[in-house]
């Protein structure tokens, strides 16, 4: 192998990539190592690096980037030349896979059984790494999640949500990892409450807030069984009900007293908690659920906590369905990270809500407030809003 460092607009059809000047997790190119088919690889390689290392001496099979990626290019309308809807199927199985994985581990400690810890880490380690390929595809998908077995996907939501903000603010792989662990194993100790408390419409009495008020502190003592005496992990799991004026449990801490990663569960159980339907409420939106983080900002979360989750998910995140003041409906298909309430969208129903023959980009970032132009969000609407199914269009 001899590599040559050639800047990505004067890539060549026929020269093969065998490094980039990034982690190959941070670009949405599926293989690692590829050759260069024509002018469109090049447009389509050039958006997401500035210089690729070529290998001059390769000698080996063919291998290309797959169409589907390559489409994206030649249909920019259909959601933003479909890297996101690549990412999107290989986030759907990773989570598929983690979840049957999971699911025999949640079904053993509901049973009293024992279970290994390592059998966890190695599920969640597909969702970190889709995390670190495509946050946004990635929370697309949490936001397909069904109403039944709320409390398995939850864990892994959980997981994934405090991944993404994890690595937003700049936490290591081996912290990342601490943080999914703990937070998919985090309501361990719930499995064997009565169902009927759990799903409970109704506000606690004392009994019952008494019963579950202890399950930080019993999901522990089963995560330590199972054979984890990370202290980190332990302290995660135990403090991820605490809440920064005090007002959480099991032991009221306040402020910085609560661990920056039972800080950070804390934060998205709320979250996901609110966005998902459950068989006593409705789903928020995610604007809405994002307001009222926003309330609470000081009191129950830190405040640069919750702007930072903002920031890394987004006040309309992707997969959202909105309207805009012309009445037209449109999808949320990619952030803009420094103008949160002008993401870009593609309006797929007209402004009598009919289906457009001809869906419509738009980069709110970029559009007029002013004039006959002028384009923005008026509301995110709930899901299934005029029976659209946003993973329709991503998969």
């Amino acid at each position: 192998m001899r590599l040559v460092e050639v800047p990505s607009s004067q890539l060549k059809p026929g020269m093969f990539v065998a490094e980039l000047d990034r982690p190959w997790l941070d670009t949405p190119f599926a293989i690692q190592g590829f050759i260069i088919r024509d002018q469109a690889d090049v447009r389509y390689v050039s958006q997401y690096i500035d210089f690729a290392f070529v290998d001059v001496n390769y000698k080996g099979s063919n291998v290309f980037l797959p169409d589907n990626r390559r489409s994206s290019i030649a249909k920019p309308t259909i959601l933003r030349g479909l890297e996101i809807k690549a990412d999107f199927e290989q986030a759907k199985a990773s989570f598929e896979s983690s979840q049957q994985s999971l699911d025999k581990v949640f079904d053993s400690i509901s049973k009293g059984e024992s279970t290994d810890i390592r059998v966890v880490k190695e599920a969640i380690k597909p969702l970190i790494d889709s995390v670190f390929k495509n946050h946004e595809a990635v929370a697309v998908l949490l936001r397909f999640k069904e109403t039944n077995a709320y409390r398995y996907q939850h864990s892994i939501a959980m997981a994934v949500w405090a991944t993404i903000l994890g690595r937003h603010i700049g936490l290591p792989r081996e912290e990342l990892e601490k943080l999914a662990i703990a937070c998919t194993l985090c309501d361990a100790g719930m499995l064997n409450l009565p169902l009927a408390l759990l799903d409970n419409p109704n506000k606690f009495d004392q009994k019952q807030r008494n019963i579950i008020y202890k399950h930080p502190e019993i999901s522990s003592e089963i995560v330590a069984a199972s054979g984890s005496t990370d202290p980190e992990i332990l302290s995660i799991i135990e403090n991820h009900h605490e809440r920064h004026n005090g007002t959480g449990y099991p032991l009221g801490l306040t402020g910085t007293e609560i661990p920056l990663l039972a800080r950070i569960a804390g934060l998205v159980d709320t979250y996901d908690a609110m966005i998902t339907p459950r068989p006593y409420a409705k789903a928020h939106c995610s604007y809405n659920a994002m307001q009222e983080l926003i309330d609470t900002k000081g009191e129950l979360f830190q405040a640069p906590l919750v702007e930072q989750f903002i920031q890394a998910v987004g006040l309309f995140p992707t997969g959202s369905i909105v309207e805009l003041n012309s009445g037209e409906v449109a999808i949320v298909i990619t952030q803009n990270t420094s103008r949160r309430l002008k993401p870009e969208v593609v309006v797929i129903l007209d402004e009598d809500k009919q289906k457009k023959s001809q869906f419509d980009l738009i980069d709110l970032s970029q559009a007029s407030l002013t004039g006959v132009d002028a384009c923005w969000i008026i509301r995110e609407l709930e899901p299934g809003a005029y029976g659209i199914n946003p993973e329709d269009y991503f998969i």
